[in-house]
């Protein structure tokens, strides 16, 4: 929600949302070309964003997580350009993109709050072809997990745990790199005390390390 809203027009705005859809791990939320009708809000559970590369494999275009809007991409043409398919279990509220204009339209703030969505999501997508086009495969990894941790410790969670519920191959072709890249990366990671992995489970032990990766001293 916005802030600064009035209570009716809070109540107005908890009115679009259309109805809550609940999903199973894997399944898809929408598809790439499906037509675009609504926005969702995720209430719980972790999604992927995905197309298909020129080669025919599953290219990872983002993650996304509880508090965040998915469906954005659909906006520009009235299709969506990519698959979300949920990570595990989630709930998201759905939300008909034409009663979001319409009240937009009465209430500025909502409007407002909009535009900034959308433009968190360009300056996300600039911060990743920034991170494939510039940085090596240590600068990488380490800013996907600073990056991951400050998301879901601004909704309430821990600064420095984190399950992750994408998979190792996952998070390679979301930043370009191999899984065995991916894997011998975050293993010198461990040894040198960065972070600690029990399976899924990731802890960061020194974070200002893994700041010094992506931003080092003199650059």
């Amino acid at each position: 929600m916005p802030p600064g809203l009035q209570p009716h027009e809070l109540q107005r705005i908890d009115g679009l949302v259309k109805t809550r859809r609940k999903l199973r791990r894997r399944e898809t939320l929408f598809h790439n070309g499906e037509r675009f009708t609504s926005l969702y809000a995720i209430r719980t559970g972790v999604f992927k964003t995905r197309v298909a590369s020129d080669d025919g494999r599953d290219q990872v275009t983002g993650f996304q997580m509880a508090g965040e809007i998915m469906g954005l991409d659909g906006i520009v043409n009235e299709h969506h350009n990519c698959d979300a398919v949920a990570l595990e279990d989630a709930e998201v509220c759905v939300i008909p993109f034409e009663r979001v204009e319409a009240l937009s339209r009465e209430v500025p703030a909502l409007q407002r709050h909009v535009h900034q969505i959308m433009s968190r999501e360009i300056v996300r997508e600039n911060g990743v072809m920034l991170l494939l086009g510039s940085m090596r495969a240590e600068e990488r990894l380490a800013a996907f997990l600073l990056n991951l941790v400050q998301r879901l410790h601004a909704r309430g969670f821990s600064r420095s745990e984190v399950v992750l519920r994408m998979t190792r191959g996952e998070i390679g072709s979301y930043l370009g790199l191999k899984l065995e890249t991916i894997s011998r990366t975050l293993s010198r990671f461990v040894v040198d005390g960065i972070v600690e992995v029990r399976h899924r489970n990731l802890r960061i032990l020194d974070p200002q390390a893994l700041q010094c990766i992506v931003n080092p001293p003199g650059r």
